[in-house]
Parts: C-alpha cells; sequence; structure tokens
C-alpha cells in the first residue's frame, strides 16, 4: 500500500513520540518542555515572547509551561535589566543537564530511525525536511 507523505509523517511522529513519552516522564517533563530546553540552551537567557516565539506558542501558553518548569527546577526567571515589563529566563544546572539526558534519548532514537541511510542520504532527508518545514511558515532554531 502507498501512504502519501503527510500520513507517512503523522505515523513517524506518532512513534516517535510513543518511543520518547517514558523517557519525557522519567526526566519530569511534559510535552513541549524539551522544546523550552533546547531553545534556552541554545541561546543563552531569553525573554518570555523570545521563547514563545522560538517554541511557536502563544505567551499565555508559555507563561503557563514556564510556572511549572521554574517550579520544577528547570529554569530561573528573573526581571531583565533594561525593561521592566519583560523578565529573563535562564537554563538551571538541572535543565541543562536535563536536557543533553533529552538530547541523548532524541539521537538514539534517531540513529535508530536512520540506520540503514547512508550519510548522504541522511543529510538529503534532512534538508528536505527543514525545507518542508520553512514552506509551511516554520523557523529553524
Amino acid at each position: 500500500m502507498h501512504l502519501p507523505i503527510h500520513t507517512l509523517l503523522a505515523r513517524t511522529a506518532h512513534v516517535q513520540q510513543n518511543y520518547l513519552r517514558p523517557h519525557l516522564n522519567k526526566l519530569g517533563l511534559s510535552p513541549g518542555q524539551p522544546k523550552v530546553l533546547r531553545c534556552l540552551n541554545a541561546y543563552g537567557t531569553c525573554s518570555q515572547k523570545e521563547l514563545a516565539d522560538c517554541c511557536e506558542v502563544d505567551p499565555a501558553s508559555i507563561c503557563r509551561m514556564l510556572d511549572s518548569m521554574e517550579r520544577d527546577g528547570f529554569l530561573t526567571r528573573r526581571p531583565s535589566d533594561t525593561d521592566r515589563r519583560t523578565g529573563q529566563v535562564s537554563l538551571t544546572d538541572k535543565g541543562k543537564e536535563t536536557f543533553h539526558i533529552w538530547e541523548d534519548q532524541c539521537m538514539t532514537l534517531e540513529e535508530k530511525m536512520l540506520q540503514d541511510f547512508s550519510p548522504e542520504e541522511t543529510a538529503q532527508f534532512a534538508e528536505f525536511l527543514a525545507r518542508a518545514y520553512r514552506n509551511v511558515g516554520g523557523r529553524i532554531i
């Protein structure tokens, strides 16, 4: 049976989420929180608005997520030195360590998913996915 690309992408994402869910739970993270860790790890200290943009969610959603992550010790928030209306968000040591453990799990899954791909095919596949993502308005961080 031939499946359209959108179905293959959805099924792959579903299998990926099922594989990673136990690791997410073990680390004390909820869905969406690894994106926050990734953004903060990549960019360092960020404003709440920058995080919302990076994670492609609305500011109210990111606020609730940051409340939970701060309570769990993954990040800290402090007022901005230059703008009283915005706060600065930073990873704690626990947040950094958790991100690296999460990333290791993701890379293990990625290696499994791409085990029969040549390095050239892997690079080309990554470029195709990035291009498709950008074509529908996504931004690669």
